[in-house]
């Protein structure tokens, strides 16, 4: 073969890559736009609809809320489900074994933990959830300025971001006025979890978003300083319950169902075809087993606890999904790291 044709050969298959890769990366921007707008559209929905039932319904009333609620957290549960194809080296079946293991021991002491020591279960869990958010919605989004090719948020802006993201769907639905019924109906030991310091967290939490959405506006992040601004409607305006429910199976769970895809070699394939929803559902349907498993697990606490399902069903599902956070957060952690590292180079 002379040279020519060798050289030929190889720019052809050079293009031909970039081209490949090029129709890969596509794939992957259309898959994070999509989940992000999802989202946002989702809480706009929210709003509108809340706002609807609220003034249209008794005020007191909690039949609908806990149903949109319930929804929302079955959406959001299975997101966290493969944490373990995601983390473990590959072909190691031992340590996949004592991961798992692991992974469900960390998640029962959660459990009783957060059972046994109810609010001061509950301190940790305001604490762990805001943070776990905040990272990772944080994390969605510099996997989404490298996907587009895009300068990347500065640091500051980054850091930002993240308290306010973290902060205001969890702290914010917690204390404001309408939080004492949505607390009844959940467990009535956590009606004063602030110990009376609810006007000043909320004060605290409102100040932190408007100044974290200046910060956005003033580095030129104008599309995340949106998305702080509608979470904190949505935290302010819709039922609190409804609230955190909508931004954890909405929100969250839809994002880092994004971030799955990029790990998972199930959804790389589907890409590779151009195939978008594969490359979701693959980051989606292996996770509904748990959805059941959380289910079945909270219903078989209530059993064996002697208490009444109708009572107590909505406390111990927040309660599993809670104790599931902590190992999840620990397995995204890296995930997390990682995204941002690769953001900053």
């Amino acid at each position: 073969m002379t040279r020519e044709r060798l050289a030929i050969r190889l720019v052809a298959r050079d293009s031909s890559r970039r081209v490949y890769s090029r129709g890969v990366n596509r794939a992957q921007v259309r898959a994070f736009d999509l989940m992000r707008n999802f989202s946002t559209g989702t809480a706009i929905l929210a709003l509108l609809l809340g706002g609807f039932l609220t003034f249209a319904t008794d005020s007191d009333s909690m039949g609908w809320q806990v149903t949109f609620a319930l929804i929302a957290l079955a959406v959001g549960i299975p997101h966290g489900a493969l944490d373990h194809l995601v983390s473990m080296p590959r072909g190691s079946r031992t340590k996949l074994t004592l991961f798992i293991v692991a992974y469900v021991l960390i998640a029962l002491v959660a459990v009783v933990a957060i059972m046994t020591w109810n609010v001061l279960g509950f301190y940790l869990v305001v604490l762990m959830s805001a943070l776990h958010f905040g990272i990772g919605d944080t994390a969605f989004l510099a996997e989404r300025d490298r996907l587009h090719d895009r300068p990347v948020a500065s640091r500051w802006s980054q850091v930002s971001y993240a308290v306010a993201a973290g902060s205001t769907p969890v702290i914010i639905p917690l204390v404001n006025e309408k939080s004492t019924s949505a607390l009844a109906m959940v467990n009535k030991e956590l009606i004063n979890w602030h110990r009376g310091a609810d006007l000043w967290l909320l004060r605290l939490t409102l100040t932190a978003l408007i100044f974290c959405i200046v910060i956005q506006v003033v580095t030129r992040r104008n599309r995340e300083a949106f998305d702080l601004f509608l979470l904190g409607l949505v935290a302010l305006l819709v039922p609190p319950l409804v609230a955190f429910a909508i931004y954890f199976g909405t929100w969250h769970a839809l994002r880092h169902t994004a971030r799955l895809t990029l790990n998972l070699d199930s959804s790389q394939r589907a890409y590779q075809r151009g195939d978008l929803v594969g490359a979701l559902r693959a980051a989606v349907f292996p996770g509904l087993p748990a959805l059941f498993a959380t289910i079945g697990v909270s219903v078989g606490i209530i059993y064996f606890g002697g208490n009444d399902i109708s009572d107590d069903f909505l406390w111990t599902l927040l309660v599993v999904i809670w104790a599931l956070t902590v190992p999840h957060m620990m397995v995204t952690a890296r995930l997390d790291k990682e995204a941002l590292a690769k953001s900053s180079s």
